[in-house]
């Protein structure tokens, strides 16, 4: 397991979707959380649950992938910014999306949002990951 646990938790999540899984569980952090509901709030996860097991210290990640029509919705899932080299944008910078397909997750002042809505509330920010269901 890397040491970059949302690295960790989008490569879960894109491997479980190739698998047909109906969840997986990780290891939880802020960001990780606020990463996930708002893949939630794009219909990418049906479900997004924190839980500390009985006998750990450690909190952890209950996270259900969303299938439509028996297939998963989220097909692909990258990081963008690393820890070796982060990736920054202004406003201005976010590109525009079109359609339904993709979804770029940027971590602003004022939390983690798509960036369509970053672009609407005119911030910019560490851009963390693109999410893709094609």
């Amino acid at each position: 397991m890397s040491q970059d646990l949302l690295s960790n938790m989008l490569s879960s999540l894109k491997n479980a979707s190739m698998a047909k899984n109906k969840f997986i569980e990780t290891v939880h952090s802020k960001e990780c959380e606020a990463v996930a509901k708002v893949l939630k709030e794009r219909h990418f996860l049906e479900e997004v649950k924190t839980f500390k097991e009985k006998d750990s210290s450690f909190k952890r990640l209950h996270l259900a992938l969303a299938y439509k029509d028996g297939m998963p919705v989220l097909k692909n899932a990258k990081r963008v910014s690393k820890p070796g080299r982060r990736v920054y944008l202004g406003h201005a910078g976010l590109e525009p999306i079109y359609g339904n397909q993709k979804t770029v997750i940027v971590s602003t002042s004022r939390g983690v949002m798509t960036s369509v809505d970053a672009k609407k509330k005119k911030l910019g920010g560490e851009v963390i990951c693109e999410v893709s269901n094609v």
